[in-house]
């Protein structure tokens, strides 16, 4: 087993060989993990809001899907990776408080996931499997030499995508 890296929130980390990502407490935040399973490079980034445009001055690139996604591959791709080949899988996105039906800009978690879809389908990288939505947290542990995605949520069992 290698060393496990912590990614807070608005952050990101790569590694490769034996190593692995995690972060805690996905709520509406999400959790893309990408991956070149050709050399076993990959790399997780802890997303907060769907769009960087959205906010005026906003330095922290990892906070937003946009920009985080684009952030990680270029690591990735820096450290060995094979931008041809990258996959990616999802968590998170959760509901995590009710405010009634109507209120669009408050399902944030909604939000962040449909915009990891559409930024990963732009950069034409594969979402092979997502754990998103519902209205739980979640701790997420990522190993880039095998893809596996490990998901653990109170009060629920463990699962890998």
């Amino acid at each position: 087993m290698g060393e496990v890296y912590k990614v807070g929130m608005a952050d990101m980390a790569v590694c490769s060989g034996d190593d692995a990502v995690t972060t805690l407490g996905l709520g509406s935040c999400i959790g893309i993990a990408i991956r070149d399973p050709g050399t076993g490079v990959g790399g997780l980034v802890h997303i907060m809001l769907p769009d960087s445009k959205e906010i005026r001055n906003n330095t922290n690139r990892p906070k937003f899907a946009d920009t985080g996604i684009e952030d990680l591959v270029d690591a990735i791709v820096k450290k060995g990776g094979n931008r041809n080949r990258l996959v990616a899988k999802i968590a998170g996105g959760a509901q995590m408080f009710s405010f009634g039906s109507g209120n669009e800009a408050m399902r944030v978690g909604d939000r962040n996931a449909a915009a990891s879809r559409k930024k990963l389908s732009e950069l034409k990288i594969p979402l092979l499997s997502e754990d998103t939505g519902e209205n739980y947290g979640r701790t997420v542990i990522f190993y880039p030499k095998t893809g596996d995605y490990v998901i653990r949520a109170i009060g629920k069992p463990e699962k890998t995508i």
